[in-house]
């Protein structure tokens, strides 16, 4: 058996693990200039390409259950139809950029309620804070984008070019007709992903089956083609290219995300106090495992890891906790005859007490740190959820002239310019009654219509915002200051609701 496991650490794995220490040894060598003795460190780090190997495993199955999952919500979403009445799209989900509408089935979100979208912002926060404190960076391992489109991306290139040693030996060969002919397939199919990719994100801000046909036809607006082009382009290069270095370098998410972990934190974990003192395990070497660890130093979770690191040197800024290595360990550990999860989710007060020896603490779940995040995002989801149940279906926004102020008339009236905009959120039509308040005797008239006085009717078509421009007329005698408060009260007799909008009547000083 431990031949076995020998021989799954080829001379092309050495070669690569070489290749990765020389290069490490060339930017330390690095020397100071002529004088200086002290070494210089660089600045700059080469990447060393990381060639994660296949493996099989609990945990390799739940990323891609999560994968195929993830991946027909993204393509599948914008197909959905729903039924908004006439006149109204019917997707389900839409951001109606000409319309200035945001669709998510049965809910509309108009521009004015924006802050719909800054409590979803918070609400995804607070989500990722919870789910952090409790299991680790599972987002990063299991849900992110990156994570997802990159696994998708290395799939498709072990299916072409083959498991780790073949794409070692490949990219060492020297140039040929069959090199570039897999180098070819696998970015073509690569570029095809990333081309869907940017399609299906226009679709949320598109209707789908009409895109589809414009693309079909060459109709596509220039902006469609654009932002197709540009999705395509991020899609390929993060998740072919750049992979890794997305998590190390561009996102911010692993240089905070400590902050969240207690020592009550599901992490992924080397068990050191049982795998060290680590050491090969040789061909015909005894099986007495009382003077060793159980880590046989075989460098499986290195292999498999697709940041490149070695979970045995502790938490780092690049492990993402997709918990590959602990499936490649637990296999190994299967076929020394060793029991499992040497690599394991576990807790730092798991880990302080087995060292001591003592036994593992209970699993604390309901936490103060936990309790806290909950309570914020039941409390942010409770206010959204009580705006989005009882919101007006109406809204009015007064604009004052300011140029002029106010006009004298030839009676000696003040008359003052105003801007009314209705805001009819339902889908039939709607008929108002407008009213104005504050000033004894003071009549309104809207332009080009016949209405007038202190109480006007008014009228929105549906799904959308009526502008009227009305003038207030006061007598000079009531107007005894430069700017006086009044209200404006828009109503819908026919459902009971009313809203009420504070501005000002100006006049000339006395």
């Amino acid at each position: 058996m431990a031949e076995q496991v020998a021989d799954d650490i080829t001379a092309d794995e050495v070669a690569s693990v070489r290749e990765q220490k020389a290069t490490l040894k060339r930017q330390e060598a690095e020397q100071a200039p002529a004088g200086v003795d002290a070494p210089r460190q660089s600045l700059y780090a080469d990447r060393v390409k990381v060639y994660p190997r296949q493996v099989r495993g609990t945990f390799r199955r739940l990323k891609w259950a999560a994968l195929g999952i993830l991946l027909a919500i993204y393509y599948l979403v914008p197909w959905i139809r729903w039924d908004r009445g006439p006149g109204a799209p019917d997707q389900a989900v839409l951001i109606d950029m000409p319309a200035r509408r945001a669709y998510f089935f049965f809910i509309e979100i108009w521009p004015q309620e924006v802050y719909y979208l800054t409590g979803l912002l918070i609400l995804a926060s607070i989500g990722l804070f919870f789910v952090t404190s409790l299991a680790g960076r599972v987002w990063c391992g299991y849900a992110c984008p990156q994570t997802v489109w990159t696994d998708l991306f290395m799939w498709v290139e072990r299916l072409i070019e083959g498991d780790r040693n073949a794409r070692m030996r490949l990219d060492r060969q020297p140039l040929s007709a069959g090199k570039v002919a897999r180098k070819a397939a696998k970015h073509g199919v690569w570029l095809l992903i990333a081309l869907v990719t940017g399609g299906a994100w226009i679709m949320y801000f598109k209707d789908a089956p009409t895109l589809v046909r414009e693309l079909a036809t060459l109709e596509a607006s220039q902006t469609v083609w654009l932002f197709i082009g540009l999705f395509t382009a991020t899609t390929y290069l993060l998740a072919g290219w750049a992979r890794e270095q997305v998590c190390t370098y561009m996102c911010p998410w692993p240089r905070f995300q400590a902050a969240m972990f207690d020592e009550d934190t599901l992490i992924v974990t080397y068990q050191r106090w049982r795998g060290e003192p680590r050491g090969k395990l040789k061909k015909g070497e005894n099986d007495d495992w009382s003077q060793r660890g159980d880590c046989i130093d075989c460098k499986a979770c290195v292999a498999v890891c697709p940041t490149g690191i070695d979970i045995r040197d502790g938490q780092q800024l690049e492990c993402i906790n997709c918990a590959l290595c602990i499936d490649a360990c637990n296999d190994v550990m299967a076929r020394i005859g060793r029991p499992p999860n040497l690599i394991a989710y576990d807790t730092e007060a798991n880990q302080i007490a087995a060292e001591q020896g003592k036994p593992k603490p209970r699993y604390k779940l309901l936490r103060v740190r936990t309790l806290f995040y909950a309570l914020l995002l039941v409390g942010v989801s409770a206010i959204m959820l009580g705006q989005l149940l009882f919101r007006d279906t109406l809204d009015i926004n007064v604009l004052h002239e300011r140029n002029p102020l106010f006009v004298t008339l030839s009676n000696g009236d003040i008359r003052n310019g105003y801007t009314v905009k209705l805001l009819n959120k339902t889908r039939e039509p709607r008929a108002f009654v407008l009213t104005f308040e504050g000033i004894p005797g003071a009549t309104m008239e809207v332009l080009g219509q016949q209405a007038g006085g202190q109480r006007v009717p008014l009228v929105a078509e549906p799904d959308s915002v009526a502008t009227y421009d009305i003038q207030v007329r006061a007598p000079r005698s009531e107007v005894t200051e430069p700017s006086r408060p009044v209200t404006f009260t828009l109503t819908d007799p026919s459902r009971g609701e009313t809203v009420v909008y504070d501005s000002v009547f100006r006049g000339p000083e006395r």
